[in-house]
């Protein structure tokens, strides 16, 4: 017998229809005499008409009010799958975060994961039960409702599986595994049968929404073996795991793995700021300290003459409201002449292991982004990942060159 941790998002329990197959599906693990621990989001389209709510009283709404309200989605959730497995005839519990102790900071909207209890957790399956928590949302040291921010409920999923040291951890989704893109916009696009979790981590954080990256974080932190699946089908998914279990043979034949898009970028440009030593620093202080995550970053001679230059980074557009707050405030003390936002751009990026041994993969790259007449504002790189800063409307035409260009259409699926 094992311990399977199965998570299931919003497309997954989007109705009452839905959550009872969610029901059966775990019913029968529980019937093949596996514990069964099951992590649920919000019905879909509910945290944003919560959030939606929220935002008719301020563009920036109280933080801590925001997670009390959205974390009521995934209550209702957990609530229904518990009485959905009952009427299967399995016993089942729901949990939410402060019950399970998920302990968090209080950086709320955004929290972070400092602990997880899971004594009750085991009370609850050893007493012969299906345990059903609440993703998404733990409590702090003062006893407030903290959220993990958006795609939060898989990182729950992740770190519950971690700390109750789970055998598996199945995250459910609308779609069957992780694809070399997007197939909505690639229609060649194909599935992996394995990834490592390094190019899973890429991927999540450079777009791909098939995992939220803290979750892809904790899993290669702490080894969970974690299978992406789709709530609507048996078909196998993909199994996201370490490095190792790749021959070096499979990761040069793969030497991009995907290509990823992320629409959910804005970028600020400080224009005419004093060039001076500790200048930038102030900046990305003031934006450290108002909890927003900077990505890329470009500084470059200034248009507003001697001793001025010119700052530029990119937000989430989720932050940029708040972004704009901070950079008026700090904006006078370093000189800013003019603050540009630009929120109709996207990042592109290719992924892969087998980049690490390859040289002129980035000039490839730009080269099939010239040829289409794509214009590169930023660039970014890792050792295994390549991004650029492009106009939106160029995203679907980008990505389908890319994802041609380095034979993706047709490379086999990676089966080591």
């Amino acid at each position: 017998m094992s311990l399977v941790v199965m998570k299931f998002g919003g497309t997954s329990v989007a109705n009452v229809e839905r959550i009872r197959n969610v029901a059966k599906r775990c019913a029968k693990v529980r019937r093949e005499g596996h514990d069964v621990v099951v992590i649920v989001s919000a019905m879909s389209g509910e945290t944003n008409r919560l959030l939606a709510l929220a935002h008719e009283f301020g563009e920036v709404p109280d933080p801590r009010e925001m997670d009390a309200l959205a974390a009521t989605g995934e209550q209702v959730t957990a609530a229904l799958t518990a009485l959905a497995l009952q009427q299967e005839g399995v016993q089942a519990r729901s949990l939410l975060g402060h019950q399970v102790r998920v302990l968090t900071d209080d950086a709320f909207t955004k929290a972070r994961i400092r602990t997880i209890d899971g004594t009750k957790i085991g009370e609850v399956t050893k007493a012969g039960s299906v345990c059903v928590v609440a993703g998404f949302q733990g409590v702090d040291d003062h006893g407030n409702i903290t959220t993990l921010g958006r795609g939060g409920s898989d990182t729950s999923a992740v770190a519950i599986a971690a700390a109750i040291n789970a055998d598996v951890c199945e995250i459910y989704t609308d779609v069957d595994g992780v694809y070399t893109t997007d197939p909505n916009v690639a229609p060649a696009a194909r599935k992996i049968k394995h990834i490592s979790y390094e190019e899973m981590l890429e991927l999540a954080s450079l777009g791909a929404k098939v995992l939220q990256i803290r979750s892809v974080e904790i899993a290669m932190k702490y080894g969970v073996p974690v299978h992406v699946r789709s709530s609507f089908s048996d078909a196998e998914g993909t199994i996201v795991t370490s490095e190792d279990k790749f021959s070096s043979a499979d990761m040069e034949r793969m030497t991009v793995a995907g290509v990823a898009y992320d629409k959910n970028e804005a970028k600020l440009t400080l224009r005419g700021v004093e060039d001076q030593p500790g200048v930038v620093a102030k900046i990305f202080s003031a934006l450290a300290d108002a909890n927003i995550s900077i990505d890329m970053i470009i500084q470059n001679v200034g248009t507003g003459g001697a001793g001025l230059t010119d700052v530029t980074f990119t937000v989430t557009k989720a932050d940029l409201a708040h972004g704009k707050q901070v950079i008026g405030e700090v904006g006078p003390k370093v000189g800013m002449k003019e603050l540009l936002v630009d929120d109709q751009v996207v990042k592109v990026s290719i992924v892969g292991l087998g980049m690490r041994s390859h040289a002129g993969i980035a000039a490839k790259m730009f080269q099939l982004l010239a040829a289409e007449g794509i214009n590169i504002q930023a660039i970014s790189t890792s050792e295994i990942k390549v991004s650029c800063l492009i106009a939106a409307k160029y995203t679907e035409l980008a990505v389908r060159a890319l994802h041609t260009g380095f034979g993706l259409d047709k490379t086999e699926v990676r089966e080591e």
